[in-house]
């Protein structure tokens, strides 16, 4: 159920208000330093490590990676596979890095050595799309394809991506639902529980409480019905409650129903009183500072108070943002190699 009654927001507000209220915060975030990089190539993989170590993937099999904060980048092509487009990347190191690809082939590949050489770990077959990645732990991860034969396709790893299997109970999915490799992160892990954002005919918030044994369906307001609709990234924010941000990515300046709170002790949606200031491919929770930060092509906004109300941050056009690691750094990355950090 879709609530907009103040008390519901108020209430979210005095939570997020009480876990906070003991660290000092920065006002808000002031912009984007944006990263000299060496490609061109439209960066839709990201995964940053700490504010000097972040690695990066995208179009034409490209990969980077930085471990001076940008000053100087590593990069390459994946295994010689400058056709294909690697929008998903996890870092476990500066060393050790997954890929994987958006389209076909369907392939996860894996360094050991700094992007220097790539293994072939995994591939699907030549129906399937692999939508992001995610890891719950530093040896399990999980990664989410388009419907096949009306189930979700979502494979599993227990060894640091060394070998890749199905998990035990794949989720149905409407015909026409479908997730949006984007930024990669419609997908995500936490501790046993899997969330799964979606769009298309249907725009839906998939859960599973057991990494994948059982599976519930939520319905979401967002907006839904054309292919280019729905959820395109989601983050947590602690104690079960996820921002989901999204819309259409044919119409980027609409504004209605592209953001929602899933309130999870409560199972109901709380949409946001002012939202992002159109449609947004990614979405994160900066612990440090309490801010969630919201990315798209038009621009990229921040919220202080639990996604209930977003503010501008600039209108520099990103694909994907994510959070280091050691969560002391927010980066971005997009079209024509563009990397950021942000400020603050």
């Amino acid at each position: 159920m879709i609530k907009r009654k103040l008390l519901a927001l108020s209430l979210l507000i005095a939570l997020f208000s009480c876990k906070n209220s003991d660290e000092e915060l920065a006002d808000k975030p002031s912009g984007w330093e944006i990263l000299e990089t060496p490609v061109e190539s439209s960066l839709r993989g990201l995964s940053p490590l700490t504010s000097e170590i972040a690695w990066a993937s995208g179009s034409n099999g490209v990969w980077l990676r930085t471990i001076d904060a940008g000053k100087t980048w590593d990069h390459g092509v994946i295994a010689g596979l400058d056709s294909v487009d690697f929008r998903s990347i996890h870092a476990f190191d500066a060393m050790t890095a997954i890929v994987v690809s958006a389209g076909q082939p369907a392939v996860i590949y894996k360094t050991q050595d700094g992007g220097q050489t790539w293994e072939l770990k995994h591939q699907e077959n030549e129906f399937a799309f692999l939508d992001g990645i995610s890891f719950s732990s530093a040896s399990r991860g999980f990664v989410v394809g388009d419907p096949f034969e009306g189930k979700w396709t979502i494979l599993q790893t227990a060894n640091h991506g060394k070998s890749w299997y199905l998990v035990d109970s794949l989720p149905a999915a409407a015909v026409g639902e479908a997730a949006f490799a984007a930024s990669a992160t419609s997908l995500l892990a936490e501790g046993n529980e899997l969330w799964l954002g979606t769009g298309g005919s249907e725009s839906n918030l998939h859960y599973s409480k057991d990494m994948g044994a059982s599976w519930e369906k939520f319905t979401s307001p967002f907006i839904q019905g054309e292919s280019s609709q729905g959820i395109f990234s989601i983050t947590s924010m602690g104690g079960g409650d996820i921002v989901g941000v999204g819309g259409d990515y044919l119409n980027e300046e609409m504004q209605e129903n592209i953001a929602g709170i899933y309130v999870s002790n409560k199972k109901e949606w709380v949409l946001p009183q002012s939202g992002p200031g159109g449609y947004r491919s990614g979405v994160v929770y900066f612990h440090k500072q309490k801010w969630l930060i919201a990315v798209g092509p038009s621009g990229s906004d921040y919220s202080l108070d639990a996604g209930i109300t977003w503010q501008p941050i600039s209108e520099d056009g990103f694909h994907a943002v994510k959070i280091g690691h050691a969560d002391g750094s927010v980066w971005a990355s997009g079209a024509k190699g563009k990397i950021a950090k942000l400020k603050y």
